[in-house]
């Protein structure tokens, strides 16, 4: 391991007193192939960090599936621009309640998921079913956050489905929509 050199220094000539010097040598290997056994003990140990991703069945592209809702049991929530969001019970053409424009967050949608989802289980004893429509004025980010408050609310009935031109005339009236 380590080493130690005793070897007088080079002889000159002429009568001084000469001092030894001594040389020290370390030898490194040892420590080497211990860090390399605990570089490699390391890696082969460690979780790597798993892809978080978001569980979405979606229907096979080749058959058109129509389901028969109700309209009583239906939250249509449209997704526009500005990080805004309007809802209503029922479809577009004759909604059963009023549109109305909110935001993201426990104090927005998230509260109004809990109370219409309570009051459809208690009116008709059956869960509530969410219909998201993003707009082509909506980001990723606010289609997720939708679905995060979806989870978060324990609704499971829930789909994606295009907007139409009467949703869209709906958001530009409430001014969540273009610019």
């Amino acid at each position: 391991m380590a080493e130690l050199d005793t070897k007088p220094a080079a002889a000159d000539s002429g009568n001084k007193v000469k001092t030894h010097k001594k040389s020290t040598k370390v030898d490194l290997t040892a420590m080497v192939d211990l860090a390399f056994l605990l570089i490699t003990f390391f890696i082969l140990t460690t979780t790597l960090q798993k892809p978080t991703a978001m569980d979405l069945a979606m229907p096979d592209n080749e058959r058109d599936i129509r389901m028969n809702v109700p309209e009583s049991r239906t939250m249509t929530v449209l997704i526009g621009a500005k990080d805004k969001l309007e809802w209503f019970i029922g479809v577009p053409d004759k909604p059963l309640s009023k549109p109305r424009v909110d935001d993201f967050g426990k104090n927005g949608i998230r509260k109004a998921l809990l109370e219409q989802s309570d009051r459809i289980r208690q009116s008709q004893g059956k869960d509530m079913i969410v219909l998201i429509k993003p707009s082509d004025q909506s980001n990723y980010a606010n289609v997720v956050n939708l679905m995060d408050e979806l989870n978060i609310t324990n609704i499971e009935r829930r789909a994606i489905v295009d907007i139409t031109p009467n949703e869209i005339s709906l958001l530009k009236k409430d001014h969540i929509y273009g610019q």
